[in-house]
């Protein structure tokens, strides 16, 4: 049932934001290195291995520069340009043809590359491997600023890989567990809303059973005191 609900969402989104696409289509090519779109690796389904379709906003050799997949708060590998469609997850929306293709679900677990998927224990990709990765999730809505998390002390593949994936494996988990059209539907419902207001808590109001945040993560992640 969820797969139909991918291709109809997928498709109604791809005909009513192609207009969007062609001017950003056109100052990419005039921008930058002249680069459209960012086809890059990630594990899906089984762990099988996809291309994730995003609109390019950085530098095209940035996974062998610095932190690889890793995105820091003010990288200097992102283009100008890029950091408007950054912030606003315009980026993100070419993953509709992943939706529609099958690779992905509007709602799953963030489809990760192979450096950031093996900071997962092997029990959590297991459980991970077993949906396909989504345009937005528990993980995505949790971690919507992760870049902004990403700097000063924490601006560290050791931070990410001892804090930050550790806990976004433990979401990742209950989505997994929890899953269902309920889970399905109130996330794309918060997902908008995070849009439209990004420093709301509703992620924690209507998911109240999320496992909670390690410490020095609760300020980052706008969890409630």
């Amino acid at each position: 049932m969820e797969r139909l609900f991918d291709i109809f969402f997928s498709t109604i989104a791809l005909l009513i934001l192609s207009p969007l696409f062609i001017p950003i289509i056109f100052i990419l090519k005039l921008t930058g290195e002249g680069e459209i779109f960012f086809l890059q690796e990630r594990v899906g389904r089984d762990g099988k291995v996809f291309k994730l379709i995003k609109f390019a906003t950085m530098l095209k050799d940035s996974p062998n520069i610095g932190t690889g997949t890793i995105t820091m708060k003010e990288d200097p590998r992102v283009l100008p340009f890029g950091k408007f469609l950054r912030k606003t997850k315009i980026n993100e929306l070419p993953q509709l043809l992943n939706i529609l293709i099958g690779d992905m679900s509007v709602i799953g677990p963030r489809p990760m590359t192979s450096q950031t998927f093996n900071s997962y224990s092997s029990d959590t990709q297991k459980i991970i491997n077993q949906v396909r990765p989504g345009l937005s999730g528990i993980g995505s809505i949790v971690f919507r600023g992760e870049e902004e998390i990403m700097q000063g002390d924490s601006a560290s593949i050791d931070f990410y890989n001892n804090i930050i994936a550790p806990y976004k494996g433990s979401l990742e988990e209950w989505f997994v567990k929890n899953k269902g059209l309920n889970i399905y539907f109130l996330s794309i419902f918060i997902t908008i809303c995070i849009v439209l207001f990004p420093n709301t808590k509703l992620v924690w109001k209507i998911f109240r059973d999320l496992p909670e945040p390690p410490d020095n993560l609760k300020q980052a992640l706008n969890f409630p005191e």
